[in-house]
């Protein structure tokens, strides 16, 4: 079996899907200030730049780029996991344990993927930010809250009514069935 890679680059710049474990789950978005204050403590500790985020019920997508000299995003994301975690359990929310006693709040594992360009830094934007019309959680993008595009729209980088309406029809960077 092929192990797989991260690429670990000092001052790199990463996509990142992370994921609860039941993908029914509306923890996220319904502990959002929990989940804040996760990232926050993980930002005091190990300072790291917020650059696109969006979180949904079940997961949440982000670009974050290191400090230089430091490759360690698996130890930031470890503190976020965990702080929430710790979080949701001192606010009483059951959650289930993995048979060998271990929280069985997230999926182990994140995706990632390194930003290799302008481009390719766009691209990933903009899919953060349409997530929510793609799981059909709003209609347009400015209805969905837990996004950095208000922030986007608040420094003057994208218009309110960027992406337009979910009822109109077009490619959006998805591959055709």
């Amino acid at each position: 079996m092929v192990r797989y890679r991260r690429n670990f680059i000092p001052g790199g710049t990463f996509f990142f899907t992370v994921t609860l474990a039941d993908r029914r789950s509306r923890l996220l978005i319904d502990h959002i200030a929990i989940l804040r204050n996760a990232f926050g403590a993980a930002r005091r500790e190990r300072p790291f730049n917020v650059d696109a985020v969006v979180v949904l019920p079940d997961h949440l997508h982000a670009i974050l780029t290191l400090p230089p000299n430091d490759p360690g995003f698996a130890g930031r994301w470890r503190r976020i996991k965990g702080y929430f975690s710790s979080q949701m359990l001192a606010a009483s929310v059951t959650l289930k344990r993995r048979p060998n006693g271990d929280l069985a709040l997230w999926q182990r594992r994140f995706w990632e993927h390194t930003i290799r360009d302008e481009g390719d830094f766009a691209r990933h934007v903009d899919y953060i930010h349409f997530n929510p019309v793609k799981h059909a959680l709003v209609k347009r993008v400015c209805d969905w809250p837990h996004s950095s595009f208000h922030r986007f729209v608040n420094e003057g980088v994208l218009p309110i009514d960027w992406a337009g309406d979910a009822g109109t029809s077009g490619n959006f960077g998805e591959r055709p069935d």
